[in-house]
């Protein structure tokens, strides 16, 4: 046995791997584009929910459908501000590793 650790296979160097400021405006490219994709699926689904009214006479129903298209929302929703918040984090992190490169 060797008393040296060994690098995992999918990261076998960590210097490769460094945070630069490019690599964060990179991923926020992406998330951001994530998000604007989001975005036009959540109002795609809004504007078919609301111009197609659940009908029926059944109480039951209605909960139950009410309820499935509330969570649908939701989850569009929820995937479309946690993309656009990591683009928001991500440029802020590349404006912080900016100037921390210019102090340094």
């Amino acid at each position: 046995m060797t008393d040296s650790p060994n690098p995992s296979p999918s990261n076998p160097d960590p210097e490769k791997e460094k945070v630069t400021p490019l690599r964060c405006l990179i991923g926020s490219t992406i998330s951001g584009t994530l998000a604007i994709a989001l975005y036009s699926l959540t109002a795609s689904i809004f504007h078919s929910f609301a111009t197609k009214p659940l009908t029926s006479n059944n109480a039951l129903v209605l909960r139950i459908g009410s309820l499935v298209r509330t969570l649908v929302m939701g989850v569009a929703s929820l995937g479309t501000f946690i993309f656009a918040f990591v683009a928001f984090g991500l440029i802020l992190l590349a404006i912080q590793l900016s100037f921390q490169g210019k102090s340094s």
